[in-house]
């Protein structure tokens, strides 16, 4: 905003580092909670637990990444970015949805649907699968994006504006976080506000940051490319402090213990934002070929994010289980590796599925 931007339309910006890293690493945390199911040792557990918090930062990174690059595109009028997400974001979610309640209803979370209005609950609550509270939370993001517009309009050119934005939303924050921490997280709200974590607000400071980020970008690069190996030892210090954590619960290890809503997960997932943000930067700033292949599939993260779970769930019925329990290393990287490809190939082959049908379309609407 306070710059035109020379971004080559191919290049790939912070945003979509966010989103692909965010997507790649997400696929392993229902691989990890599967094998934790096979009961492996403890040292086996340990290693499940590290590998858990290491790609615990996801959620904030991709909604860090999806404000980061909203706000590039300034000149869309709210109508105009609500059709373009109905089709790329919500018309999706509403057929994996669909795909997860009626085909694979074992993987709802919370109570199982009994009748129609349990139906519709589990598909808007984000119960149809362990991974579909993030689109629950999402979404408010993407209704509330004229606020962040506004934020960015307002900040802009005025950087003293964009500190108190900031201040403010570290308060937010903190106090959220405090009451997350004291009422559900082991709290007396616990099973009664379980749905409370897919609550914007959780994640409003990775939202905001995403704005500024973008409003004062000039600032934000050099800080990120001079101060990276701060962002190093801060990551190295709040990944020791999640695994403290963690494994102060004892075991088994029950994953549900690394909640997003903590400070020491807040600061590893803004530590790990900005080192992918500085390479990102280093690698446009040489113009490495890797950048078109980053913005070319940042554009299907999140297709590729709704269809991971099945693949990994019919991965882990066909053989993944019988794998992991014999060696719970080479089954978790087996079924990670098989899923990718999978979920992006799903993503793409989708995609280009419906792009012919609705040219199809067009062409005989116009012999008509």
């Amino acid at each position: 905003m306070n710059e035109p931007s020379t971004q080559p339309a191919q290049q790939a910006d912070i945003g979509d580092y966010l989103k692909l890293g965010a997507c790649t690493a997400v696929m392993a945390q229902p691989i990890l909670a599967d094998a934790l199911t096979v009961h492996p040792a403890v040292a086996a557990q340990v290693g499940i637990g590290v590998l858990y918090n290491l790609v615990k930062y996801t959620a904030p990174a991709f909604i860090f990444g999806i404000l980061y690059t909203t706000l590039a595109r300034r000149e869309l009028t709210y109508g105009t970015y609500l059709r373009q997400q109905w089709h790329a974001l919500f018309v999706p979610t509403i057929w994996w949805t669909l795909i997860y309640l009626v085909l694979m209803p074992q993987l709802q979370q919370g109570s199982p649907f009994q009748n129609w209005k349990g139906f519709l609950w589990c598909f808007v609550n984000g119960n149809a699968a362990p991974h579909l509270w993030y689109n629950t939370m999402m979404l408010q993001f993407i209704i509330l994006m004229p606020l962040f517009w506004a934020i960015g309009r307002w900040c802009q050119y005025h950087p003293h504006r964009g500190e108190l934005v900031l201040m403010v939303t570290i308060l937010i924050t903190g106090l959220w976080l405090w009451f997350y921490d004291t009422q559900i997280f082991h709290g007396p709200q616990m099973q009664h506000w379980y749905l409370f974590d897919r609550f914007f607000v959780s994640f409003l400071i990775f939202g905001v940051c995403g704005v500024l980020a973008w409003v004062f970008r000039s600032r934000f690069d050099h800080l990120i490319t001079r101060w990276w190996p701060g962002l190093v030892g801060l990551l190295l210090l709040c990944f020791w402090w999640t695994n403290r954590e963690l494994f102060s619960y004892g075991f088994p290890v029950e994953l549900g213990n690394a909640p997003y809503y903590k400070p020491s997960m807040t600061l590893y997932a803004f530590a790990v934002i900005g080192l992918l943000a500085a390479l990102c930067l280093a690698q446009v700033k040489r113009y490495r070929p890797f950048t078109r292949f980053v913005h070319r599939f940042a554009g299907m993260a999140y297709k590729a994010y709704l269809s991971n779970v099945c693949w990994s769930t019919l991965l882990w019925l066909s053989f993944g289980r019988q794998l992991t329990t014999w060696s719970p290393l080479l089954g978790i990287v087996v079924v990670y590796l098989l899923t990718w490809p999978l979920s992006f190939g799903s993503a793409f082959g989708l995609h280009c599925l419906w792009t012919a049908v609705k040219q199809r379309s067009q062409r005989v609407r116009e012999t008509v």
